[in-house]
């Protein structure tokens, strides 16, 4: 998609969110990644225990990266009401519910604790850690927000397409309801709505830098899908 300024696609755009603005810049990118056949494997429980093995270990060795971003949107937001959710995800889901999971998931896949704690790194694994620490210790909450919205957005997208009945085995089914219904949508509903309100009031060149944080983020993801299917 060619490179439209906010205002000037504000104008124009049936939904007028600094969100959607950010969204709809990075197609056909973001389709790519919530329609990708992986993560539509995931949904049907068709993945197999190896692929999945090799995608969750890779995608563990971003918790650490993770919980720290989230910190520093605690740090950096600009109001009180907002650090709040911050802080209550940080502690009910990044660090408790989430991680649990990858421990019990990659243990029934057969997973070794060197797997989990030193295993070679994928290149878009490091790539998007670095992204992560980029948007980190910038301390710019707009551009911290941005790589957390498409974490989360992304994957609420996929995961929202799984259809009735998930999967039988435990480690898709808990996969997709980590990252879908109501507690996840209002997590997700947040951080868009994090955006929508501080995007409008930047400079052009903030939201530009903004937005180049959020492409750079959907591509990873993407490439991210890429590396698990082996592409």
């Amino acid at each position: 998609m060619s490179q439209v300024a906010y205002d000037e696609w504000r104008a124009t755009a049936v939904d007028p969110a600094f969100s959607e603005w950010l969204r709809s810049s990075c197609e056909p990118e973001w389709t790519a990644v919530v329609t990708h056949p992986f993560a539509a494997s995931i949904t049907r429980g068709e993945v197999s225990d190896g692929d999945m093995r090799r995608y969750l270990i890779q995608d563990f060795q971003f918790v650490d990266s993770f919980t720290a971003l989230l910190g520093a949107a605690v740090a950096s937001a600009d109001s009180f009401e907002s650090r709040v959710p911050f802080g209550r995800f940080l502690g009910e889901t990044a660090t408790t519910e989430e991680k649990t999971y990858f421990h019990r998931a990659l243990a029934a896949l057969g997973a070794t604790r060197a797997d989990m704690t030193r295993p070679p790194l994928e290149p878009v694994t490091a790539d998007f850690r670095a992204l992560m620490d980029e948007a980190r210790t910038s301390l710019d909450y707009p551009l911290i927000l941005a790589v957390l919205c498409v974490a989360e957005w992304s994957y609420l997208g996929w995961a929202s397409l799984a259809e009735e009945p998930l999967p039988e085995n435990f480690v898709h089914r808990e996969w997709i309801d980590l990252h879908e219904g109501p507690v996840f949508r209002a997590w997700v509903r947040f951080l868009r709505g994090e955006l929508d309100r501080l995007g409008p009031e930047l400079t052009e060149d903030g939201q530009l830098r903004v937005l180049d944080f959020f492409r750079r983020a959907v591509r990873l993801e993407l490439r991210f899908f890429d590396m698990a299917t082996g592409v």
